[in-house]
């Protein structure tokens, strides 16, 4: 692997640290949590216990205060390689709780991120809909002002932490503009609030995705995140840090699936002789290796960026474009050097291939990443007829 020099030791000493957990607390229950189709609840307090959720919030609400992105980059790693790409940790502390942060209240804030750092309530948004995926502002699911109250109807579908979720972010309409949502906090328990099955999936197999349904759930007045139709808008500010985090989960899966390929054709003998002996073989993983190598690179670049305040949209959605279809190709690559074994369920890269193929859809499909980065070049059709 090309040298990563963006890290400092005690970024190093945290690796160390983080990856003990992950080995000791995540992966030997992974096998299990796929078969039960949800991770352990324990698993977010234990990582709670550790500090590793929420990481960035201020003490006051439970957290480390560090902002420091590369840390949350060690711990997506670290999970990767000895944990459960299906424990959505980083949807509960990068994706949703910062909406608290960027736009709670002072009230709401003290009520929901200290249990969220520490892991008592799992967090959940839940944007899409069966007609409304990456095209937000589609949505019909529809908040009225009642006065005293907000009235939500409506339904979402393919939400993660769906099932295990007891605290989520709800986008709805709240007006007649096209882009007039809002966003809403809905708890556990609030009448008029049921959930679906969960869902069965390729991949991610414990990973809980579920459907939601709205029927004339009463809101307080206080249950509104942000600006009343200002949801779009505050959905798009954290989309680039939410497809930062999902380059650096699809790069971090594609390496795992590189390794373990590279050690297995070193021990496969095929007519007399190592699998990684044959030139076809050299070449396969000689190329991967070095496209790698470069997207990591931009990975590890973007999360510098993010540090200081300057990474745009454009710059994040060519990252996930870039390591989404990356990973779908060393993915593939690698199961057919596996032969047959690949195809295999037992062998861990069959599991890496189908839990590998929905980092393309998620975040924004990637022929929407192609949309915002063409547009941001000036090709964009409404400013240019």
């Amino acid at each position: 692997m090309f040298p990563r020099t963006h890290f400092d030791g005690d970024h190093e000493q945290f690796r160390d640290t983080a990856s003990r957990f992950y080995q000791g607390e995540i992966g030997p229950n992974s096998d299990r949590w796929r078969q039960e189709g949800c991770v352990d609840r324990e698993a977010f307090t234990k990582a709670g216990e550790q500090g590793y959720l929420l990481m960035w919030a201020d003490e006051a609400y439970g957290g480390l205060g560090i902002r420091d992105l590369r840390y949350e980059q060690i711990i997506h790693e670290e999970n990767n390689y000895y944990g459960d790409p299906a424990f959505y940790q980083n949807l509960h502390a990068m994706i949703v709780a910062p909406y608290f942060d960027k736009f709670g209240t002072q009230a709401q804030k003290q009520k929901y991120l200290p249990k969220a750092a520490s892991g008592e309530i799992i967090l959940a948004i839940a944007m899409t809909e069966p007609n409304a995926g990456s095209d937000l502002v589609a949505i019909r699911t529809k908040a009225e002002d009642k006065g005293e109250h907000w009235l939500l109807n409506g339904s979402k579908t393919y939400i993660s932490n769906g099932i295990l979720s007891d605290v989520l972010i709800v986008a709805a309409r709240t007006g007649s503009g096209r882009s007039d949502i809002s966003l809403f906090i809905v708890e556990r328990g609030m009448a008029g609030f049921e959930r679906g099955a969960n869902l069965k999936k390729m991949g991610l197999h414990a990973q809980d995705t579920a459907e939601l349904f709205f029927k004339d759930v009463h809101l307080p007045k206080e249950s509104l995140l942000g600006e009343l139709n200002k949801g779009f808008v505050h959905m798009t500010q954290c989309l680039a840090i939410e497809r930062l985090m999902t380059a650096i989960t699809s790069i971090a899966h594609a390496q795992v699936a590189f390794d373990l390929t590279l050690d297995y054709v070193k021990e496969r003998r095929i007519f007399g002789k190592p699998l990684g002996a044959m030139q076809n073989t050299r070449f396969i993983l000689a190329q991967l290796r070095a496209e790698l190598d470069a997207q990591q690179t931009y990975v590890d670049q973007s999360i510098l960026l993010a540090n200081a305040g300057v990474l745009s949209a454009e710059q994040a959605s060519a990252a996930k474009l870039l390591t989404s279809e990356l990973e779908g190709k060393v993915m593939d690559s690698c199961l057919q050097l596996h032969g047959g074994a690949g195809y295999m369920d037992e062998y861990r890269i069959s599991r890496l291939y189908t839990d590998a193929r929905v980092s393309r859809i998620f975040a924004g499909a990637n022929e929407i990443m192609l949309e915002i980065i063409g547009r941001g070049l000036g090709l964009d059709e409404r400013k240019m007829t």
